[in-house]
């Protein structure tokens, strides 16, 4: 009997008002797997991730996180499921330095303190915590730095540290190339398909096809709130309906 999917969503729509936003979105992401979703802008990437990570609810559908139903609950709750999501905007303190940055992540997910607080410096288990997830990025050498003063990748990098001190089963990537110059993406990439290599489960929105191509498993097609394909990256860029829809002339 096949293991069951770390992440799986069913008929999953979305009615605001008379506009239908997403229309019966069906996936099921096994554990381990990096899934690259894709589309041109309205296509509905990010409402799919705001509904499986509870920033929106749907109006329609299921969403399930190690088998257990998440559709109606809030993003907290999710987040402690072991969902963990970036998103396209910064969300660090830029007056603190990295470490406290992934301290707050590594206290909000053992649920003691305010996310305001600044920790005094020492040699606690979240400090540890953070010198590794730090390390598993490649920001070791500026823990100490500000994140304020943080290139793009390494700040998307950073957020990506806080995520794992909150050891999530499955990460939510929205469009993490965003704003990242092009010296910096290799070495993002890098940091992602480690995540992918240690066994994690990623999904990914992005819109450098490159990024996407190089990395995923299997990407899924999104065109006017529905989903198009899902399958292998070469399948996908040889489906002429993906190619009609979103891709242009075949390649």
């Amino acid at each position: 009997m096949p293991d069951q999917p770390v992440l799986s969503i069913e008929h999953l729509g979305l009615q605001i008002g008379g506009a239908r936003i997403l229309n019966d979105v069906s996936l099921s992401i096994p554990r381990g797997e990096m899934l690259g979703v894709i589309g041109p802008n309205g296509a509905g990437k990010t409402t799919l991730f705001n509904l499986i990570s509870g920033v929106l609810f749907a109006t329609e559908g299921v969403v399930r996180l190690n088998g257990r139903t998440m559709t109606r609950e809030p993003i907290h709750v999710r987040a402690r499921a072991g969902l963990g999501r970036t998103f396209q905007t910064s969300s660090l303190f830029n007056g603190l330095s990295a470490t406290e940055n992934v301290r707050l992540a590594a206290q909000a997910k053992a649920g003691g303190g305010s996310l305001v607080t600044r920790f005094p410096k020492g040699t606690d288990a979240a400090t540890r915590l953070a010198a590794d997830r730090l390390d598993e990025v490649g920001l070791a050498d500026l823990a100490e730095a500000k994140a304020g003063g943080l290139s793009h990748g390494d700040k998307r990098k950073l957020e990506i540290a806080m995520l794992l001190a909150m050891d999530p089963s499955v990460i939510l990537l929205d469009e993490p190339m965003a704003g990242v110059g092009s010296g910096d993406v290799p070495g993002l990439m890098e940091v992602i398909r480690a995540l992918h290599h240690g066994g994690r489960t990623v999904l990914m929105v992005e819109h450098h096809m490159e990024v996407v191509l190089g990395l995923v498993d299997r990407v899924a097609v999104m065109h006017h709130g529905e989903l198009l394909a899902c399958d292998t990256p070469d399948a996908v860029m040889k489906n002429p309906t993906v190619q009609s829809a979103y891709l242009g002339d075949p390649v």
